[in-house]
C-alpha cells in the first residue's frame, strides 16, 4: 500500500498516508468484507489505532487491492492540494502587509564565515549566493526594516575556543563546524558582515551554539517583550538554521514569512527544494520585493 501511495506522490510523508488511508478505510468499510469493520470505526487519536489501521494496510494490501484505485481517482484532487500546501501557500503576496509594531526581522548568521572571502564556509555557499543574490538583498530588507521602524534581530553562531559546546562525538553539521573550528567566538569569522552590522538599537540574540536560533537563544523571550507576532526570516542556510528557526516559530504561534532570495544554502538544489518542499508547510514563502513592499504600506 505504501508503494502504491508513492506511486502517485513520492513526496507524501507516512502520516499523511495514514490520513488518507483511514479515508479509503471510512468509504470502503462496507465493501472490504474480508476485514473486520472494527478496524475501521476508530479516529486517528492514538498510536493504538494507528497500529490498528497500518494492520489494516497490510490485509488490503494482500486481499482488496482492488478497492485501491478508486480511492486514489477520488483523492487526486485531495492529494494535489496537499502537494500545493508543502511548496506554496495559499495567500496572495499583494494581499499581506506588516504591521511594524508586532514584525520583527530575523536575520539568521550573516557572518564573515559564510558571506565574505576568507570565511571557511563562503566557498560552499558562494554559487547559491550567486544566483540568488543573497547578499545584496539581504541588506535591502534590513534597510526597509530599518526604514518602517520595525524590530530587528541579528542571530550569529558561535563557540568559544575548543568548540566543547559540541560533543566529544559529534556527527552531521556540527561534526564538521567543531572539526574546522568555524565560528570562533572573538574571531573575523564569526562576525556579522559589514553590510548586515547591527546598528544602535537592534538586537543580537545570544547564545546560538546549535541550529534553532530559538533552542538555546534568548530569542523567544525579546520577540515576546517586543509584542511581536509576526517574523521575516533571512539567512544562513536555508535548509539547516533557518529552516529549524522556522518551524520552532511556527510552533511557537508566530506567523513566519521566509525571505527565498534573501536566504542561501551550500547547494543551489538544497535552497530550492527547502522552499518548494517544506517552507510552504511551516511559513509564508515570499520575496524581497514582496516583503519590502509589505513594510512599506
Amino acid at each position: 500500500v505504501i508503494h502504491q501511495v508513492k506511486d502517485f506522490s513520492l513526496n507524501l510523508s507516512f502520516f499523511v498516508f495514514l490520513e488518507l488511508h483511514y479515508r479509503a478505510c471510512q468509504r470502503y468499510r462496507y465493501q472490504l468484507a474480508s476485514l473486520p469493520l472494527a478496524l475501521f470505526c476508530y479516529p486517528i487519536e492514538n498510536m493504538l489505532t494507528i497500529n490498528k489501521l497500518i494492520i489494516a494496510s497490510l490485509a488490503i494490501a494482500s486481499s482488496t487491492v482492488s478497492a485501491f484505485p478508486a480511492f486514489v481517482s477520488s483523492s487526486s484532487s485531495y492529494l494535489q492540494q496537499l502537494k500545493s500546501s508543502s511548496s506554496t501557500s495559499n495567500l496572495k503576496m499583494s494581499e499581506f502587509t506588516l504591521d511594524p509594531k508586532e514584525t520583527a526581522a530575523v536575520f539568521i548568521e550573516f557572518q564573515n564565515e559564510f558571506t565574505t572571502e576568507g570565511g571557511k564556509l563562503y566557498d560552499a555557499v558562494k554559487p547559491c549566493l550567486d544566483k540568488v543574490g543573497t547578499m545584496e538583498n539581504g541588506p535591502k530588507v534590513l534597510e526597509a526594516a530599518r526604514n518602517a521602524g520595525i524590530s530587528i534581530f541579528h542571530c550569529p553562531i558561535s563557540f568559544e575556543k575548543g568548540h566543547n559546546e559540541i560533543s566529544d562525538l559529534p556527527y552531521g553539521i556540527l561534526a564538521g563546524v567543531k572539526e574546522g573550528e568555524a565560528f570562533l567566538q572573538g574571531s573575523w569569522n564569526a562576525e556579522i558582515c559589514e553590510s548586515m552590522k547591527p546598528s544602535e538599537g537592534e538586537f543580537v540574540v545570544k547564545g546560538k551554539t546549535g541550529l534553532c536560533g530559538f533552542k538555546s537563544t534568548n530569542l523567544d523571550f525579546l520577540l515576546r517583550q517586543k509584542g511581536v507576532k509576526n517574523i521575516v526570516l533571512c539567512g544562513f542556510l536555508t535548509n539547516c538554521c533557518v529552516e529549524s528557526s522556522m518551524r520552532s516559530a511556527y510552533e511557537n504561534g508566530y506567523k513566519v514569512y521566509t525571505v527565498k532570495d534573501a536566504c542561501a544554502a551550500t547547494s543551489i538544489e538544497g535552497h530550492d527544494a527547502t522552499f518548494e518542499h517544506n517552507f510552504g508547510m511551516f511559513s509564508i514563502p515570499t520575496s524581497t520585493e514582496e516583503v519590502v513592499a509589505a513594510m512599506k504600506a
